[in-house]
């Protein structure tokens, strides 16, 4: 305990308050443990837990499942729609849903996730370890850089995830077909072994070319206009940046881009995954992308090519607004419970 101060007279102006001096002794007692105390003893901000690269294909892969189960319908839509002039029909919604009901909007689903397995997993995983090893060799990671990585990794994808989408075109649009030309596919694993049987492993990759071209801008469209998307909403509407009304306005405007952009080539894949050989000659009336688009465009009139367009770009605007959110929610579990 602190001696009591002197009471002189001679003094006056060195008398403190006991009170004061304890309080102040204490202070100083506080900060000498604090400064002394172990490291370890402090609780440190700790770092997130790095993403491995198995983990950034896994999430990438089961996001983009989890958001086709959500946007197939729109798919399953956008290809009869596509595909009703080919047919020499008129596509009516009505007509479909009385046709083959409202389940029948699932109709491929499985080959749908499928295709993500491939599709999703490939490009987005491909696409984050050629940037990252991009970054390691030129020591940054440019604009061009990205939209260049975004294309080859989208092209890689989609060439290695064709034959699913060859099922999942024939599969959506069976049921719209005339009973006689009607394929009948029970599912997944049927629809591969009869186009084996049938057709032959090639006519797995039939619209490959359109499918991958496809891929490619849309890759280059994403990582072109998504961030510019998102920074235009945060200045302008004074969103949170990667928020998720960010993330759902940047991308549906973003592919509502792209969807421009590419339809003609959504629809030439579509015309050469679900063709058929013609009953004289035998061949294929389709047989490349150039070929096709004139093709159709001089029989049906350009705007045929974009059959279809706005179940597509909800297709696309609501598949990259799902993904994202599903692939950053499954990150941030990881993280958290790694």
């Amino acid at each position: 305990p602190p001696t009591q101060p002197s009471t002189s007279q001679d003094s006056p102006d060195l008398q403190i308050p006991v009170h004061l001096l304890l309080a102040l002794q204490y202070e100083i007692a506080l900060t000498n443990i604090h400064s002394t105390m172990p490291a370890a003893t402090k609780s440190p901000i700790t770092a997130p837990v790095p993403i491995s690269k198995p983990v950034i294909f896994a999430s990438s892969g089961i996001g983009g499942c989890m958001g086709w189960c959500i946007v197939h319908p729109c798919n399953t839509l956008a290809v009869r729609w596509n595909l009703a002039s080919m047919q020499g029909k008129v596509f009516s919604f009505k007509g479909m849903i009385r046709e083959s009901g409202w389940m029948g909007l699932y109709d491929g689903l499985g080959a749908g996730i499928w295709r993500q397995v491939f599709y999703a997993t490939t490009r987005f995983g491909l696409f984050e370890t050629f940037r990252d090893k991009l970054h390691e060799i030129r020591g940054t990671t440019d604009f061009a850089s990205r939209v260049g990585v975004g294309a080859l990794s989208g092209g890689i994808a989609a060439y290695i995830s064709c034959p699913a989408e060859v099922a999942v075109v024939r599969m959506s649009n069976d049921s719209s077909l005339p009973v006689n030309e009607r394929r009948n596919y029970k599912g997944v694993v049927d629809t591969a072994q009869r186009i084996i049987k049938e057709e032959g492993v090639a006519a797995f990759w039939r619209g490959s070319t359109p499918f991958v071209q496809r891929a490619m801008m849309v890759g280059v469209f994403q990582v072109a206009t998504l961030d510019q998307f998102k920074e235009l909403y945060v200045k302008q509407f004074d969103q949170k940046k990667n928020s998720i009304p960010n993330v759902f306005c940047a991308a549906m405007t973003s592919g509502l881009l792209y969807s421009i952009a590419t339809m003609p080539l959504e629809a030439a894949k579509n015309r050469m995954a679900s063709q058929k050989p013609d009953a004289v000659t035998g061949k294929l009336p389709y047989k490349g992308t150039l070929q096709t688009l004139r093709a159709v465009s001089a029989k049906e009139g350009f705007f045929a090519l974009y059959n279809g367009f706005l179940p597509y770009y909800a297709r696309c605007g609501g598949h990259t607004v799902s993904m994202f959110i599903f692939v950053q929610v499954l990150r941030d579990f990881y993280q958290k419970n790694a």
